[in-house]
């Protein structure tokens, strides 16, 4: 066997060997919460957790992606360390959650990539997309200098820019998707082979766009350093959540004006892309801002430690995307607007290059994870008393 595929071989048993290890310790958890029930009345996680006796891999991931990760059950929790059972169901959750995004990543390569996404990786990445792009303005004479009207297309030309980022956000979109199917494929066993019908569907879609389960399961919002609950997190979710969807509508209603109405970027207030990008913007930019403040500061028992880089470097990815585009808008009249130019789409390619391989895949997964609960919901418990 050649060398480098030795090494792979022993890289992937070396990450097999972690998964089942925290696939176990995940299981021995849930056997001691299943015996104790304190936090049933918590979020999704529980009640889907009395519906079985035993927690097999399927489970496992189910209810990893289930958890919000809100923290408090590890602050409800008598048997927390320091106690012998050491119960810290946020940190062996997030152990399994991240290894069923690896497990289930399209293309199966890109699973590796979990392990190694962080805050180097995409600040490097977006530096060097942006200046390879600035290179080639460069070469074109339009890295420098004040345009007439701020017309992004002299610096790149608008085919260039469709032919660079249309494929990888097509293939990353597709990545997320078979990601996706793999995921809901592996789960089915959990709660039987059934078509989610419209009503577990809207309860799905409502729970995951209010963040249903960001409220620490006691509505009073979940716990960043201590015990002391706080809607912060929650807003800010919403911030970037909200944020990053007016971002793509304003790119979604640009391509509408320039291919339907013949009015090519850039815009000017009130110009509906620009409202959007704008208001956008900001939610983005505040968001992912005060995310990074919360992570930074949260208790160590809350998710994996070994995982901070790779939730870092998505936060500050979705900072450079809307910091960039916002002084993008402010330098647009001035010489530096093709620099802004070059750093903005540079950090916009890093964030779709990294989509099918980085945090983002949560908002996929819990998704999928919490319309699995609504359908399950609406079945008979399999360990209920009387039940066959």
């Amino acid at each position: 066997m050649h060398p480098l595929e030795t090494l792979a071989a022993q890289a992937g048993a070396l990450a097999r060997g972690d998964a089942v290890a925290a696939e176990h310790e995940a299981a021995r958890q849930f056997g001691i919460c299943n015996a104790c029930r304190y936090c049933e009345g918590f979020c999704a996680v529980f009640p889907a957790m009395t519906r079985r006796l035993a927690f097999e891999r399927a489970d496992l991931h189910y209810l990893a992606n289930l958890c919000h990760n809100c923290g408090a059950c590890l602050h409800a929790c008598q048997y927390a360390p320091p106690h012998d059972f050491a119960v810290a169901l946020p940190r062996a959750l997030a152990r399994v959650r991240v290894n069923s995004w690896a497990e289930h990543a399209w293309p199966p390569a890109l699973g590796a990539l979990y392990r190694r996404h962080g805050v180097t990786l995409a600040l490097v990445l977006a530096a060097s997309l942006a200046a390879l792009l600035a290179l080639a303005a460069w070469r074109n004479g339009t890295l420098w200098g004040a345009l007439p009207g701020g017309d992004f297309y002299r610096v790149l030309p608008h085919g260039t820019m469709v032919a660079l980022f249309g494929p990888v956000f097509l293939f990353a979109v597709f990545s997320l998707a078979m990601g996706a199917r793999r995921f809901w494929r592996a789960v089915s066993p959990v709660t039987g082979v059934i078509a989610p019908g419209v009503a577990a569907s809207g309860e799905a879609a409502d729970a995951a766009l209010r963040l249903r389960y960001l409220d620490g399961g006691h509505g009073d919002g979940c716990h960043e350093a201590d015990d002391a609950p706080t809607h912060a997190r929650r807003r800010l979710h919403h911030l970037v959540f909200h944020g990053f969807l007016l971002c793509f509508a304003a790119t979604a209603v640009g391509t509408v004006f320039h291919y339907l109405l013949g009015r090519p970027a850039p815009y000017d207030l009130p110009a509906l892309p620009k409202l959007l990008g704008a208001v956008g913007g900001v939610a983005l930019a505040v968001g992912s801002a005060g995310l990074w403040v919360l992570h930074r500061r949260r208790h160590p028992l809350h998710g994996d430690p070994a995982q901070r880089s790779l939730d870092l470097g998505f936060i500050a990815l979705l900072f450079w995307v809307a910091v960039s585009g916002l002084a993008l808008w402010a330098l647009r009249p001035t010489a530096a607007m093709p620099l802004a130019l070059c750093a903005h789409l540079g950090a916009v390619l890093a964030l779709f290059l990294t989509l099918p391989c980085g945090r983002f895949a949560h908002g996929v997964f819990r998704g999928i994870a919490l319309l699995r609960y609504a359908v399950e919901r609406r079945l008979p418990s399999p360990v209920a008393p009387g039940s066959d």
